[in-house]
């Protein structure tokens, strides 16, 4: 049983760093700003033993918190005598608004100090992943989401990435690295690659897919000629109920051919717009293949997603990437706050005051 699995149950309280595989340079400083290495070497020389208090906020109401659990295993990990520090946290999922403490250490300065830029990153990231994922899943109502945000960027992203967007409320996802944390597993079916490799012919695409994965449904890439209700219908003739679903993914700088002979001066026909999947909806059930789901990915964000449930667009399924990785919602600061019991911090800052925040134990295995 994984730690997820455990900590859904009630029967662990955060993950810890036996889940997280740390960079082991990560206790040398190698991922910390030159500055705090320098400030831990001047401090321990000069003015060791001070007891500090950082904290870590950021600006923004309505927050999906992430990140906590990894931060608190970093301190565990790689401060120094990490029993004697004192960690008040709130946890990954909750929500916070904007100023509000999600963490904070007390202890020797020179101990844990070096760590603070990179927990701002940690913080940062996973939260930022999670807030756009859950900003997402309050409009998105009962209907599937996937997250396809493994290609949006670097590779090594994907771990931590995946388990904020678990966070956030998905746990579908396209890469095992996505699942690992949580022990989920990626899912999808064909790319464009295999219909090029195919010399364009999604019929034998899919053919050769389900030769493969006979035990599997096919849930086809339709966008590839860029005429998406004409490759949909002979797709599903071709198939029949072996066609699960359609992935229309029309790039934003296209216009779909069946637009060709169609007046589209009263909207804008490019990419995948409401009136394409409205006219794929009605083409599949008029040829008797109500049964075929659409999907549909390209440039989906929680606004866009809140826009046409509005407008009652016949969508199966949403893939988001972009939106979720490649927009840095939540920005977070490390502050030290209190000096040797009393308040001390620079001018706008103060150690602001949580109910909610809870002690962390040492260790919390």
């Amino acid at each position: 049983m994984t730690e997820i699995e455990l900590k859904e149950q009630g029967k662990i309280s955060r993950l810890t760093n036996k889940t997280f595989q740390f960079d082991k340079r990560l206790g040398e400083g190698f991922f910390s700003a030159n500055y705090f290495l320098k400030s831990n070497k001047i401090v321990k020389e000069n003015e060791p033993n001070h007891i500090v208090t950082m904290q870590w906020f950021q600006r923004r109401d309505d927050s999906k918190l992430c990140g906590v659990d990894e931060a608190i295993a970093l301190l565990h990990t790689f401060a120094i005598h990490p029993e004697e520090l004192v960690i008040e946290a709130l946890n990954d999922g909750d929500i916070i608004q904007a100023n509000e403490p999600v963490l904070k250490v007390t202890g020797k300065y020179e101990n844990f100090g070096f760590l603070e830029s990179v927990i701002d990153g940690v913080l940062a990231r996973r939260t930022s992943v999670c807030t756009n994922v859950y900003k997402v899943m309050k409009v998105i109502g009962d209907t599937p989401i996937f997250s396809m945000a493994d290609r949006q960027d670097d590779y090594q992203t994907q771990i931590g990435d995946g388990y904020a967007t678990y966070v956030g409320g998905i746990a579908k996802v396209s890469t095992d690295a996505q699942g690992y944390w949580y022990g989920g597993k990626g899912m999808g079916t064909m790319p464009h690659a295999l219909i090029q490799i195919c010399g364009g012919d999604v019929c034998k695409a899919a053919d050769i897919y389900l030769k493969t994965f006979p035990e599997e449904k096919v849930t086809a890439l339709i966008d590839y000629h860029n005429n998406v209700v004409r490759d949909s219908l002979i797709l599903a003739k071709h198939l029949g109920h072996k066609l699960n679903g359609v992935r229309v993914d029309t790039s934003k700088a296209l216009v779909d051919h069946y637009f060709d002979d169609k007046d589209t001066s009263d909207f804008d026909p490019h990419g995948v717009c409401k009136e394409l999947i409205f006219a794929l909806r009605k083409a599949l059930d008029d040829a008797g293949f109500d049964y075929v789901k659409i999907t549909v990915s390209s440039s989906f964000s929680a606004e866009k997603i809140a826009e046409w449930k509005k407008a009652g667009v016949p969508v199966s399924m949403y893939g988001v990437g972009t939106y979720f990785v490649n927009n840095t919602t939540c920005g977070f600061t490390g502050d030290l706050v209190m000096l040797d019991g009393k308040g001390e911090a620079k001018e706008g800052r103060a150690n602001y005051p949580s109910d909610r925040l809870k002690k962390v134990p040492y260790p919390i295995y």
